[in-house]
């Protein structure tokens, strides 16, 4: 990929009045119009929801050609074929592979997008890199903490840029809250913070043993994950389960805690501890906690979460968000609006998501789309694109992606455990904690292996 010429023509035009002009016009890096000069070559492995979500809005802002699309469901596979090809501007329909490691032999693609379940991560990222691509991962980025010390290795062994799909870092409401609220210092010191999710989102069912259709490989779907009795396709209720995934913690926390590590520039934590269970919600199939509370330690600050899938909001206006305290007011922040509350007779300062309804209308027209994070997710495509050109890190580098995964995966070991643990990145074990350290690696079925014992 020769970017050279490319680099020097986009310097000009960010010098330029009608750079200035695309930066206030076209979303939160202002990057659209640069990037619709370059035809960028594109594959997805894991063609669901929201992994045909990413593509679309990568589709809306550069220009791509889609050349490959992976998924163990055909139907997923057919579907997702039929929609690229109505939306990527060649018309062509992409190939469609069953086994995403003929798909990566290829070598012929310059980023490729991981939408699959979490248990997959590593090994199609790592592959994925090995071929030669740069990475849209989604979060959280691993299963395990030596999955993603595995990921990040990669990454940096090859030169890949990596975007972690924890777009609230290019969320333009609070981009502009960290500047001119966090960055500006009106909160004072901050030394505690909140997080919470209380959608009722934990799958609760508990169907029979079914028989696999024939258009769905369920063996390789659970591919180095234990194969559980088949019970209907796990698309969206996989999240229910450890063995394919973290929870609520591994899907909503690690949401907000990289906000918040990225808002107040935190890296590891010092310590993580965490209590809960099924508490309420017994009669389901699911083994993830229904509720459960976590703390992570920093120097003189605790970020705690707490999660219920039963039960009404603290605050019925962020249901999902973090809170931060400061001796001078406090900052609450969401998907959807953020607000300062200064202490005192101070003035309220409040904003709302921005939405592109009217610039990319096709969001209406797209199926389950989250519309308040598509702009996000745009600006993060946008800064993944960027970075891969001026050799830079993503804003949501795969580095802050693994501190904020494994974060939230130790949490889920605390509460395993019932002890808090304390992480050494450097030697990749639970500071004196044997027990606690053989399970930061899980036990992959066969044939497949761990990446980890490769690095």
């Amino acid at each position: 990929m020769d970017s050279k010429p490319f680099y020097i023509n986009r310097r000009k035009f960010l010098a330029s009045s009608t750079a200035a002009l695309a930066l206030s016009t076209f979303g939160a890096y202002g990057l659209d119009l640069i990037y619709a000069q370059k035809k960028w070559r594109v594959g997805l492995i894991g063609c669901g929801w929201y992994g045909k979500s990413d593509l679309f809005k990568l589709i809306q802002v550069a220009n791509v050609e889609v050349v490959s699309l992976c998924d163990v469901d055909k139907k997923h596979l057919e579907e997702a074929a039929i929609l690229v090809a109505q939306r990527q501007s060649s018309g062509k329909r992409p190939r469609l592979y069953h086994d995403y490691r003929k798909m990566l032999a290829e070598k012929d693609l310059d980023i490729v997008l991981i939408g699959s379940p979490d248990h997959w991560h590593a090994l199609q990222a790592i592959e994925a890199m090995e071929s030669g691509a740069h990475l849209y991962l989604q979060k959280p980025i691993s299963l395990d903490v030596l999955e993603g010390e595995a990921i990040l290795s990669t990454a940096r062994k090859l030169g890949r840029k990596v975007q972690i799909g924890t777009q609230r870092r290019s969320t333009p409401h609070l981009i502009e809250g960290k500047k001119n609220i966090i960055d500006a210092g009106l909160l004072g010191k901050i030394s505690h913070v909140e997080m919470c999710c209380y959608y009722h989102m934990r799958w609760n069912a508990n169907p029979p043993v079914q028989e696999v259709p024939d258009y769905f490989d369920y063996d390789f779907w659970s591919g180095p994950a234990p194969l559980r009795p088949y019970i209907g396709l796990p698309h969206r209720s996989w999240r229910a389960f450890m063995e394919y995934g973290n929870g609520i913690v591994g899907d909503m926390c690690v949401h907000m805690l990289d906000a918040v590590r990225w808002m107040l520039d935190l890296g590891w934590p010092k310590k993580v501890s965490s209590t809960g269970g099924i508490y309420v919600q017994k009669d389901s199939i699911a083994n993830i906690s229904d509720t459960q509370t976590a703390i992570f330690e920093f120097d003189e600050l605790n970020c705690v979460w707490q999660h219920r899938s039963w039960g009404n909001p603290t605050d019925p206006d962020y249901p999902w968000a973090f809170f931060i305290y400061g001796e001078k007011g406090t900052f609450k922040g969401s998907v959807h609006q953020y607000e300062f509350i200064p202490n005192g007779d101070g003035k309220t300062i409040k904003k709302e998501v921005v939405y592109e309804r009217e610039k990319y209308p096709e969001d209406l027209k797209e199926k389950d789309i989250e519309l308040h994070t598509a702009p996000a997710t745009r600006g993060h495509m946008l800064d993944l694109l960027d970075s891969i050109e001026n050799d830079r890190l993503p804003v949501a580098d795969v580095q802050q992606g693994h501190i904020s995964t494994a974060s939230c995966i130790m949490a889920n070991l605390a509460m395993k455990l019932e002890r808090p643990l304390a992480y050494n990145p450097q030697e990749k074990v639970i500071i004196n904690d044997a027990e606690a350290s053989s399970l930061l690696k899980n036990t992959y079925r066969g044939p497949w292996k761990h990446p980890f014992e490769s690095i």
